[in-house]
């Protein structure tokens, strides 16, 4: 075995027991390998994406941990280390070819600094380190959508676009072929990013040990659930039972952190994760259900077989089920009736009246649903009606109403002159209507204390 060859076998080796598999794999049937750098990246990164111009455009600024890897893949010839370079190429998601054409030739000067000695490991070391410096990334980092140049040129053409498409025809000339995209040029990588980001986090995540405060139980992250607010910990078996009883009591908006004041609650994957399919779907349901009644233009259809959410057509009272094909009042929630006003029974119109004499809000909003005459109209009618119950009381002869000013309880009624006892209601004897006072009437009972004395109401 060459001296060549023996030095290519060491450096795998030491580089297999620095490295574990995520970040270093070795091809069994070649002098050769893959290495998977992750960028270390300063505490609050942050990347920024603008759509639209810099003036009218919005801005959208995310925070992250952990930017997409860069893979190096490499061939040893049988000239390494002594005269010749280490074969690769480079790939990344995010990094423009003008960029990873930088860091191809930042490697050459490398290798020859250390030509006649192994070179992997100061590329690792260069492309997990000093990268970013040395590209200049720095936060925030602006993530730019390219948009789409015609290549091929038209007489419709721009000025501008066609300096671009030129620019862009000399800058290829000048690219490295070993940097390789693993990305479509006119796709948005902002996506990538983010999970990649969230995939590495939960990596880290899984790999810590943490005290869950309900169980007072150290146990690895992996099986352990994060509120992503507040980053407050706790195992996933005393999660699943808080979330399970909460599930099933229908209680889905209180799957909150159980630290005493903290606001945070759990995502709808972190839900999936702790419970089964069938009580995950009861959380969906009940879930859109609260969602759809914090909405103001959606109604449910009023069959209690159906119960479909509707949406309400803007500036209409009228509702159709998608469902069922039910086309019903969106106010009394009976069937359509045009311009007619909606029935009301009493109870219900009991509880309009509290609520329009309660609040201004109240009051608006009913004047808007039935108009303000209607309903001022609907008020008087129901005060006369409480007036004429508290005040009058029925002939037991022909039914009429009426009202005692003055005098004695023998009344006469003013519609059928008959009379009758204002007390009792019963009615009187025309040829001497005041005997009924002498026993009859419940006008006398018996005292409780005294029985043997009567007295008078």
């Amino acid at each position: 075995m060459s001296e060549d060859i023996e030095s290519q076998q060491h450096e795998l080796l030491a580089l297999a027991s620095i490295y574990d598999d995520d970040e270093f794999h070795r091809n069994a049937s070649a002098q050769g390998g893959e290495m998977h750098i992750c960028s270390e990246l300063p505490p609050d990164f942050k990347i920024v994406q603008r759509k639209g111009n810099k003036v009218k455009g919005t801005k959208s600024e995310y925070n992250i941990s952990f930017l997409p890897l860069l893979t190096l893949n490499f061939q040893l010839p049988p000239e390494y280390p002594s005269f010749s370079s280490p074969r690769f190429t480079l790939s990344t998601t995010w990094l423009t070819r003008a960029q990873m054409s930088s860091l191809c030739r930042r490697l050459d000067d490398l290798w020859e600094e250390n030509q006649g000695s192994v070179v992997l490991f100061t590329w690792f070391q260069f492309l997990k380190e000093e990268a970013l410096d040395f590209l200049g990334v720095q936060s925030p980092l602006e993530i730019i959508r390219e948009s789409k140049v015609s290549m091929q040129g038209s007489s419709k053409s721009s000025e501008k676009e066609v300096v671009e498409e030129r620019l862009i025809r000399k800058l290829s000339l000048q690219l490295d072929p070993r940097a390789v995209m693993t990305v479509v040029p006119h796709d948005d990588i902002l996506p990538q990013l983010l999970d990649f980001d969230e995939a590495q986090r939960q990596k880290m995540f899984d790999g810590k040990v943490f005290c869950c405060t309900i169980c007072f139980t150290e146990k690895l992250g992996s099986v352990c659930l994060c509120f992503k607010e507040c980053q407050h910990v706790y195992c996933k078996a005393c999660m699943t039972e808080y979330v399970q009883i909460q599930i099933q009591d229908g209680n889905v908006q209180c799957l909150g952190c159980p630290t005493p004041k903290c606001s945070a609650v759990a995502t709808p994957l972190q839900v999936k994760q702790l419970v089964d399919e069938e009580l995950f779907a009861r959380y969906d349901r009940l879930l859109l259900k609260s969602a759809l009644d914090q909405m103001e233009d959606v109604v449910y259809c009023p069959r209690k077989s159906c119960v479909t959410a509707v949406w309400m057509e803007p500036e209409s009272t009228l509702a159709i089920c998608s469902n069922c094909c039910y086309a019903f009042c969106v106010l009394c929630k009976l069937a359509y009736h045009a311009v007619a006003m909606c029935r009301i029974s009493a109870d219900q119109l009991c509880e309009l009246k509290n609520k329009y004499m309660s609040t201004s809000e109240g009051k608006k909003l009913l004047e808007k649903r039935f108009g303000k005459r209607v309903i001022q109209k609907m008020l008087e009618d129901s005060f006369s009606e409480e007036w004429v119950d508290e005040n009058c009381k029925l002939c037991p002869h022909c039914g009429m109403n009426i009202q005692k000013q003055e005098g004695c309880n023998k009344m006469t009624c003013t519609f059928c002159r008959k009379y009758f006892c204002w007390v009792c209601l019963l009615p009187l004897k025309l040829d001497n209507p005041y005997r009924h006072y002498d026993s009859n009437c419940r006008l006398y009972t018996y005292d409780p204390t005294e029985p043997t004395v009567r007295r008078r109401r």
